[in-house]
């Protein structure tokens, strides 16, 4: 009787072990698109842009622009700064600086203030992508 228990019991933890972890898989997914989502949305918008920002709609094109250029740029560089803070942390300061930029964004009728902002919501998912592959990589062992 103690066998069958032990038996149990060992192939319930092996089942867990093999389960897929669905909420953390959610969650880089969901970071993952809110990243691509943040670069690509004013490419739809440059013609409603341009008008709200009183520019061309190639100027205003540049805030996709300006949004990749900081993301590329800001990813090693905060990477290493924050590479001894815990990742969760991390992740969520990320998340929020492009959330809070984003929203700050829609509410600028400013050129210069639209593309400070983009540039910041650059940054925020420069932090984001190196934390996706090293998340990516503790849930495959």
């Amino acid at each position: 009787m103690t066998d069958t228990t032990t038996s149990t019991a060992s192939m319930t933890a092996t089942a867990r072990q093999n389960r897929l972890p669905g909420n953390a898989l959610l969650g880089l997914f969901l970071a993952g698109f809110i990243s691509i989502l943040t670069e690509c949305l004013p490419a739809g918008l440059l013609p409603e842009l341009g008008r709200t920002l009183h520019t061309g709609v190639s100027l205003t094109g540049q805030t996709v622009t300006l949004y990749a250029l900081a993301t590329a740029l800001g990813a090693i560089p905060l990477a290493r700064a924050t590479a001894t803070w815990p990742r969760k942390n991390v992740l969520q300061l990320a998340l929020a600086v492009v959330a809070v930029s984003n929203v700050l964004t829609a509410m600028s009728s400013d050129f210069t203030l639209t593309m400070v902002l983009r540039f910041i919501a650059g940054l925020g998912t420069g932090l984001i992508w190196p934390l996706l592959g090293g998340y990516a990589a503790r849930l495959a062992r």
